[in-house]
């Protein structure tokens, strides 16, 4: 494997470990500091947030780890949709929730698809040879 893979395979692990961290983060900040502030409706969505942002920064682990194994167009396209997907999805209800702003609440439905694309990816690169 040539240096540069290696380090876009790496890369791919690095950024969702950051997520998974983030994820843990901005957890605590919202079961600590936004509990007294949010109804229990916003504080549902915030915790939407991040319990997908955790699952997709997983995810991104998962791909790197993989990628690690056998370079793989799918897998890394996989990996990159969910990065993409963590700051519209989960950053959209962030903001949707902490600024008010409903009209945000337009863009998670595509950071869903991104989610949903990558693990379509995902699966499509590891299902067995024997069946492609």
């Amino acid at each position: 494997m040539t240096k540069v893979v290696e380090t876009l395979n790496s890369k791919l692990s690095f950024y969702g470990a950051i997520h998974a961290a983030l994820a843990v983060m901005l957890g605590a900040f919202g079961a600590h500091g936004l509990e007294e502030r949010l109804t229990a409706d916003m504080l549902a969505v915030y915790e939407t947030g991040v319990r997908y942002h955790m699952y997709h920064a997983l995810g991104m682990i998962l791909a790197g780890i993989l990628l690690s194994r056998e370079e793989n167009r799918k897998l890394r396209l996989g990996g990159q949709l969910m990065h993409i997907g963590i700051f519209l999805f989960s950053g959209s209800l962030y903001v949707l929730v902490l600024s008010d702003n409903t009209k945000l609440g337009m863009i998670t439905p595509l950071g869903g698809v991104l989610f949903i694309a990558g693990w379509a990816l995902i699966a499509a690169a590891v299902w067995p040879a024997k069946q492609r």
